[in-house]
């Protein structure tokens, strides 16, 4: 089964913050989670989709690159998005089905926003999802702790379906490239 690593939105000023915006929490673990994940996919073949938000950074400058501490390989491919769904007019669809992809693991930011929409979506246009339990972050909220926040996304997105295709919610040290939806089909 053809597969590809899909990193959402780990961008310098929303992982940092800004004066405006707090930094996701626990920054530091996100960060090194994702480029375990990258690494796992390198060695595995599976290639490294990042997506970026043009609404960081107005779209410019360093606050909008992908983080710095982040591991981007030159084979790696970048969409740039406008909507809160990475499938919304980016083309992203277009090329994971071009390249018969039919299981995504995702990562990135933010967790009730743009990780959330690209999970339901991917299960809708064919595709299973494994989300990376603790390889997704958002910051605090005025209702709720960003903690609870990923806790609740990770429960309510294990087992997400649409009858022929769901997502399954694994940590980043097992082994994402060998998913297991089958077993729970």
């Amino acid at each position: 089964m053809k597969q590809a690593l899909l990193i959402i939105d780990a961008q310098q000023e929303l992982i940092e913050g800004n004066e405006k915006e707090k930094a996701v929490f626990n920054k530091e673990t996100l960060i090194r989670n994702i480029n375990l994940v990258i690494d796992k996919a390198i060695k595995s073949n599976v290639p490294v989709v990042f997506v970026r938000d043009l609404d960081v950074a107005e779209g410019k400058e360093t606050g909008f690159d992908i983080h710095n501490g982040i591991r981007v390989t030159k084979e790696a491919k970048i969409f740039d998005k406008k909507a809160t769904n990475c499938f919304h007019g980016t083309g992203l669809l277009n090329h994971l089905q071009s390249q018969e992809i039919k299981h995504v693991v995702v990562m990135g930011c933010s967790t009730q926003h743009c990780i959330d929409s690209a999970v339901r979506t991917a299960t809708i246009n064919g595709l299973d999802v494994t989300l990376v339990g603790d390889g997704h972050s958002t910051a605090d909220t005025d209702i709720l702790g960003a903690e609870q926040i990923i806790k609740h996304h990770n429960y309510t997105l294990h087992g997400h379906y649409n009858v022929e295709h769901f997502s399954v919610v694994r940590n980043s040290e097992e082994d994402l490239f060998q998913p297991t939806h089958d077993s729970y089909r």
